[in-house]
């Protein structure tokens, strides 16, 4: 299925602005430009932050009017770069330069069964999806995972769309998803399942994992990343460029990607979030731990750490370092 690149920039207004969820704003824009926004595509933001503009993409969630009205919804994050702090200090009557809708997470045509799986902010990409299966009869069911109830947004809102189609599992009730019986019946089913998913980078790991294990398609496992959690909590580390002649310091809420940019340091890059390997760089050394928090390599690639994603990757110290070093080549 084709994947849409980024079509014109153009200017959107904010219309409406609400919580729905601890941390989570829904923010509906009025774009100038209207085209069809189908399910699984994303806009891309230009916002102004204190380190600069930077381009973010999220989820569209709802599109309505004919494509002239989109809703967002952003989780604010701890480890904000500036991005999810700017969008939930919108305002209404607030301008902000968005493209077209992007599509790079397309639902298909014609499947026997589907499984979404959303795991927290993750439901953002699969709200239309659900809503599209519905409409269309498909034999669908939405599995919507969190930490606690009162952090997973549009969760009464999903459960009275669907029904019984929907699973809730959280944590903090005891109920969380065990992912091999997930996977397991996905395997025992008497049809061909193709299953997409959006979600924490342990989550969708532990289901490729799976997956794998079962030895299904891995064309009918489909998935979208924020690419924002790791198995380390951020801190600062230092990025070596030899071919430069250059050291880097990579301050705890940015990326390597935009630490490089500020440096002057041009690369290559597309998706930022851990999807694309546009960004790929060659790992030369390591004094540290390197926390691979992309969708791209795959598990044996990541222990091997020969490359990371400059876009989502990041290193931790060890117990014999203050601050984590990583020497690196860029193609």
């Amino acid at each position: 299925m084709a994947v849409q690149t980024r079509s014109h920039w153009q200017q959107a207004r904010v219309v409406e602005t609400e919580d729905v969820a601890d941390g989570v704003r829904r923010i509906v824009l009025e774009v100038a430009h209207p085209e069809h926004a189908a399910p699984g595509t994303h806009l891309d933001v230009d916002l102004p932050t204190p380190s600069g503009r930077q381009l973010r993409s999220y989820s569209i969630v709802r599109s309505e009017q004919d494509g002239r009205r989109l809703t967002l919804s952003v989780q604010l994050s701890p480890a904000s770069r500036g991005g999810s702090k700017a969008m939930h200090a919108l305002t209404v009557g607030d301008e902000l330069t968005v493209s077209g809708p992007v599509q790079s997470f397309p639902l298909s045509v014609g499947a026997s069964r589907y499984v979404l799986v959303a795991g927290g902010i993750g439901v953002t990409a699969l709200v239309a999806m659900a809503t599209a299966l519905r409409r269309r009869g498909a034999n669908y069911e939405l599995v919507l995972v969190g930490r606690s109830r009162r952090f997973m947004a549009y969760l009464d809102e999903l459960r009275a769309e669907h029904g019984e189609r929907v699973r809730v599992h959280v944590d903090d009730e005891g109920t969380p998803l065990s992912v091999p019986e997930l996977v397991g019946e996905v395997a025992a089913a008497p049809t061909t399942t193709e299953l997409y998913m959006c979600g924490p980078i342990r989550l969708m790991d532990a289901i490729r994992s799976s997956w794998a294990e079962h030895a299904l398609p891995e064309t009918n496992l489909r998935f979208e990343t924020f690419g924002s959690s790791g198995r380390f909590e951020a801190e600062e580390f230092r990025v070596r460029l030899p071919q430069f002649d250059r050291d880097v310091v990579v301050a705890p809420d940015t990326s390597i990607l935009d630490a490089l940019t500020a440096a002057g340091i041009d690369t290559l890059s597309d998706c930022r979030k851990g999807e694309c390997g546009l960004c790929l760089a060659k790992v030369v050394d390591v004094d540290g731990t390197i926390d691979h928090r992309d969708v791209f390599l795959s598990r044996s690639q990541k222990q091997r750490c020969a490359n990371l994603c400059l876009c989502v990757s990041r290193a931790v110290a060890t117990d014999t370092s203050d601050r984590a070093t990583v020497t690196l080549h860029l193609t």
